[in-house]
Formats: structure tokens, sequence, C-alpha cells
């Protein structure tokens, strides 16, 4: 990964003061040693300027590429430095920013804006598919949307069903989280969630649900009685986090519809777990969208 660079607003905009700037930044961090082509792994290519950022051709198989291909900016007409002011926003504000933000502040169309956010928050949820929850875990349910008039209360709701696991150090303090919407909260549904995100292991606590009850032929499980008077402590952080994650969807984003509120949790999960890294949410954040797959708008909306 590049140098990482000083965080403010000042710094950020002496440095990448033009699409150049940008794109030779994206070059050190998609080839750190040096230019390699991606087809035959050759060291040595052609570089052609006769287009708005430079091609390069493979000296040993004449293999055609750029920068951007096979990242999240593949095909982009939108300016880098708008690119990198988004990333920037995106990886430093904890409160999430919204597309109708980045359409005024970078001068682009919403939709623009929409289909940026979007594809940063798949490159989130890509790098954290990487990593697994380790240790004493603790996990839940809950439930994410508007309240319905009339409509049922706790598990028999209608809103929208998220399975929440939370790793917790020796010391008893959260770690890592990992958030994920699923059809039903049947032992098979939790048991999936589990063998996904979780080390084998794991110790697991859990409220006494009974479809929990489906994880102790995998793990260690803990279940117990949620009684926030005579035991407040029992998944006394998870619930935390889960009343920051509301918080976080209803006042950025005002809410959302089942279809993309996978991505949004992606994005508060991905903040959560680089809390400490306060130097380097920005270069992690670009790394992510270089090494995560190019994605198109159709395919965002499916």
């Amino acid at each position: 990964m590049a140098k990482q660079i000083p965080t403010t607003l000042f710094e950020f905009q002496n440095q990448f003061n033009s699409q150049e700037a940008c794109h030779d930044h994206l070059y050190k961090m998609k080839w750190p040693n040096g230019f390699q082509c991606p087809k035959c792994s050759h060291t040595r290519a052609y570089e052609i300027n006769t287009r708005k950022l430079p091609l390069y051709e493979c000296c040993a198989c004449r293999h055609q590429t750029t920068v951007l291909v096979g990242t999240v900016f593949e095909k982009t007409r939108t300016d880098l430095r708008k690119w990198f002011w988004a990333i920037f926003l995106a990886s430093h504000d904890k409160r999430g920013v919204s597309a109708q933000l980045i359409a005024n502040q970078l001068g682009v169309c919403y939709h623009t804006a929409w289909t940026m956010l979007h594809k940063i928050r798949r490159a989130m949820g890509s790098r954290d598919a990487h990593y697994q929850l380790g240790g004493l875990v603790e996990m839940d349910d809950s439930f994410f949307g508007a309240p319905t008039p009339g409509g049922k209360r706790g598990r028999g709701t209608d809103k929208v069903k998220v399975l929440i696991g939370l790793s917790l150090n020796h010391k008893g303090y959260p770690t890592f989280l990992k958030m994920k919407v699923v059809p039903n909260l049947r032992g098979s549904t939790l048991t999936e969630f589990a063998q996904h995100n979780l080390e084998d292991q794991s110790t697991v606590l859990s409220d006494a649900y009974r479809s929990y009850n489906a994880l102790s032929a995998d793990y260690d499980h803990s279940p117990q009685n949620f009684s926030p008077d005579s035991n407040p402590d029992h998944l006394k952080w998870l619930h935390i986090i889960v009343s920051n994650a509301k918080a976080f969807i209803m006042g950025t984003y005002h809410g959302l519809s089942e279809k993309h509120l996978q991505s949004y949790l992606d994005e508060f999960c991905y903040r959560f777990n680089r809390r400490s890294f306060k130097g380097e949410l920005f270069n992690r954040l670009v790394h992510c969208c270089l090494t995560n797959q190019p994605v198109t708008y159709p395919e965002l909306i499916r």
C-alpha cells in the first residue's frame, strides 16, 4: 500500500489538485513495484498518451491496460479528483455522506453521485467479506425499517430482519462487526450466517430464542434470557452498536428500502471495523476500490 497521506482537508486538496496527481497515486498503489501486466505478469510496458489517461501496452504480450481496468473506477467518465473527494468524505465522516450531498459538493448529477457511493460501498462490503469473527462473539438479530401502524413488534414484525455478530477481545471490548440482511430467523439461517462469518471454535453468546439452539452443534454456545434489569451486561455492546447503526441510517439516509439496506450496513461495519486507523482511512478505501471488481449501474439496482 502506498505511503499514508495527511488527512486534513488542506493537505488533501494540495496533494490531489489534478487528474494526473490522482492517476499517479492510483498507479503507485496498484503497481507499487512498477508496472505488471495483468495478462502475463511482464514488468515492462510502452506508455501511450493519446487519451485522457495513459494507456500501457505490455512489451511482451502486447496486452493493453490502464490503471483503472479491473477496478471500481473502470470506464468512469467522472474526473478522478471527484472520485477521490467522494472516497475521502465517505471514509472520514462516521455519519456517512448522502448522494445528494456528494452531488451538491462535487457538481455531479444525483445519478452519478448515487452510483459512485454504491460502488464504494460495494468495495467496502467485498473487503470485509474476507474476514471472520473469532473468539468470543455476541450474536443477535434486529429489525430495520419504519414502524407500520398497527403492525407487530419484536420478532413478529414485518420490518427487515438483520443478523449481527460482534467479536469481543479478552477485556470484553468490541473488535469487529458483521451485519447481514436475512429472509427469516430460522435455525438454518442463523447457522449459515455463523458458518460464513465466524471462525471455528468460536464461543457464541446469544439470547434464549429457540432458533439460536441450532448453533450449539458447531460452536460453544451460551444462550441467556435477555433482561436489561437483571442482566444488563448480556449483549450490551451489540445492542449499543445496533442502536448506533439505526441512528446512522435514519439520520443520514432517512430510512432505506430492503433492496439497498445491505450496502449501507456494509458501510457502517466497514467504518466501525477501521475506527482505530485514523490516519489510514483514505488510502485503505482507495485500495479497496482498486482491488474490487468493476460493477455496473444495472448490477447495482438489481
